[in-house]
């Protein structure tokens, strides 16, 4: 445990030795706001006029109300350190809830491209595979054995036309 300090200051015009386990700095910044409060009420007029112990009370009831005032503006200040120690825990969750979801959009969109990819090489297979289909149809058509049987029908029929039309202008 610290030992006790000793420091003199001076409160309205007279000296008091303070003791106490805080600082003198510390204890120094007490009697500087004591003396500013006492000064304070030296400039109004009232305060003069009020006897000793009156203005004792009265100073008492100012630092209280410092006090309080202090205190209240503490709590609020704690209760919105607690509001956004909240907010800051709901986003962190909410930031992390997003980070998993995004790694696990990012499989899906690496799944589906690899799917799309796969389908996209049976895609171009069937249609070599329909191309080369028809190819061979076309080709079985365009043999030398079956090309030139249909062309002799055509040929047999130009002539049958041919052959009528003299005989249509005989009769």
């Amino acid at each position: 445990m610290a030992a006790k300090n000793n420091t003199e200051v001076i409160i309205d015009g007279k000296v008091y030795t303070l003791s106490g386990y805080e600082s003198q700095e510390y204890l120094q910044k007490v009697a500087t706001y004591i003396n500013d409060k006492i000064a304070e009420f030296k400039m109004l007029d009232e305060y003069k006029r009020i006897p000793s112990d009156m203005r004792s009370t009265l100073l008492a009831l100012n630092i209280a109300d410092d006090y309080f005032k202090a205190k209240n503006q503490v709590e609020k200040l704690e209760q919105d350190l607690e509001v956004k120690d909240r907010e800051i825990y709901d986003l962190k969750h909410e930031l992390i809830s997003n980070q998993i979801r995004m790694e696990s959009d990012a499989k899906s969109l690496k799944d589906l491209e690899k799917e799309n990819k796969e389908l996209l090489l049976n895609k171009t297979r069937l249609e070599a595979t329909l191309e080369d289909a028809l190819l061979g149809k076309v080709d079985k058509l365009e043999k030398p054995g079956k090309a030139d049987k249909p062309e002799e029908k055509k040929a047999d029929h130009t002539e049958e036309k041919k052959e009528e039309k003299p005989s249509g202008k005989k009769a």
